[in-house]
């Protein structure tokens, strides 16, 4: 169990990873199918974001490979996860406007958590790749928890790592699936719109979408919120 830290303002980043410190969809996509083709699935970008992206690999295994035993499923979707990991080895690069966003988080204070559906050893490779696994607090994996993204759960316990309070943080997220989490733990939560559009996002509970870290639509209303 995740132990609470003090925090007197109550203030916290969350941040989803894939899709939203780097956009890793595109691999995510090649990587799904090459494993899931010769299952007979096989995935454009539309359907990719409709049916696979923030999903955790246990619900995914369980719509497509509905005929597998769950330890084949699982044996299947990791070869999935090694295949992402190949492909992205040496090609990750942060979002325009991470790194100036997390130093000014560091500079104020206010503590930052990942939250993801992805596997321990996938978050871990994107953290270290980037070069910011120091930078965060904590990191909440989805798949460890009785209940992944899209339930609240993954937020409030990467809120309550940090003692965070929801109304006073603000989540980033990519994915339906992400946001529903977020916004369910009651968190604010700005859609990145690496793979989704802007009316997708707020369709699915974001209070506002940014291109990147550096969108200025982004910045005014995210240091009013973190009292900049």
């Amino acid at each position: 169990m995740i132990e609470a830290k003090d925090n007197a303002t109550g203030r916290a980043l969350l941040f989803d990873i894939d899709g939203t410190l780097a956009n890793t969809d595109p691999l995510h996509l090649k990587a799904f199918n090459e494993v899931l083709g010769p299952h007979g699935h096989v995935f454009d970008h539309a359907r990719f974001s409709r049916e696979l992206q923030g999903f955790a690999n246990v619900s995914i295994g369980e719509r497509f490979l509905p005929d597998e035993a769950p330890e084949r499923r699982a044996l299947i979707l990791d070869e999935k996860e090694e295949v992402f990991r190949a492909l992205v080895a040496g090609q990750i690069e942060p979002l325009p406007g991470l790194m100036a966003l997390l130093d000014r988080a560091d500079a104020a204070g206010v503590p930052m958590v990942a939250v993801t559906n992805a596997p321990r050893l996938n978050a871990e490779l994107l953290l270290s790749g980037l070069g910011i696994t120091h930078r965060f607090k904590g990191l909440v994996i989805g798949d460890e928890l009785p209940h992944g993204k899209p339930h609240p759960l993954p937020y409030q316990e990467g809120l309550r790592f940090v003692g965070a309070r929801p109304e006073t943080s603000v989540a980033f997220e990519d994915s339906r699936t992400g946001v529903q989490s977020a916004t369910a733990a009651g968190i604010p939560t700005i859609g990145i719109r690496t793979s989704l559009g802007h009316a997708d996002l707020i369709a699915a509970g974001a209070v506002a979408s940014a291109s990147a870290f550096d969108d200025p639509d982004l910045l005014a209303p995210l240091a009013a919120a973190m009292a900049w």
